[in-house]
């Protein structure tokens, strides 16, 4: 386990460069799932039922603390799963690590409103592990309840939504600063260096 000086040393190295070619790539990698996310209208993307394996592992695993964390523990697990990565990532100064693993922890953020919006009209097929005449019913039905906000579900959706798209949106610009920023050296030739002279 690293000490608090040995983290903070890793945290001040430099990001790991991003060739011109991986930038290119991987921002038009992100422009075509945005187009997707924009254009979807079933409500789940191409990617959520990775997000759903993980939601129901969530259950499982913080089921092991009580019912609250529990009912919490398929949100928390989809959070925390994309959240670990990014730290991992950031810890090695991979740029492109971090980035995909901030834009698919935002990404999350759609798949969790879409289920929050439905808690009173519960449209949603109830996905469980185990005996599905055992679970207790709809996780955001349940939290939003318990919270007295039931009736703001729809208003509370669109907030986390909207960060979703706002965190997706900026995790993209944060990484084509990353591929397009000086090297040391650069500030004397911005366009490379100079042309030989004979």
């Amino acid at each position: 386990m690293p000490t608090w000086e040995e983290l903070q040393a890793l945290w001040k190295q430099e990001w790991k460069p991003v060739s011109k070619a991986a930038l290119i790539g991987w921002l038009a990698f992100y422009g075509l799932f945005l187009v997707h996310a924009l254009t979807n209208q079933t409500g789940f993307l191409l990617l959520d039922p990775v997000n759903l394996i993980v939601h129901e592992a969530g259950h499982l695993l913080f089921g092991w603390l009580g019912s609250t964390l529990g009912l919490w523990g398929g949100t928390l697990l989809e959070i925390a799963v994309p959240l670990a990565l990014a730290v991992h990532f950031a810890l090695h100064r991979q740029a492109t690590g971090v980035a995909f693993a901030v834009f698919f922890l935002f990404e999350n953020f759609l798949y969790i409103s879409t289920y929050m919006a439905d808690a009173r009209a519960q449209v949603l097929p109830l996905v469980t592990v185990g005996d599905p005449d055992a679970a207790e019913g709809h996780d955001w039905f349940l939290i939003f309840l318990r919270w007295g906000l039931l009736e703001h579900d729809v208003s509370i959706a669109r907030g986390v939504r909207i960060l979703g798209w706002l965190g997706m949106l900026g995790t993209i610009a944060w990484l084509a600063k990353q591929g397009v920023r000086r090297r040391p050296g650069d500030a004397l030739h911005p366009m490379g260096p100079p042309p030989k002279r004979h």
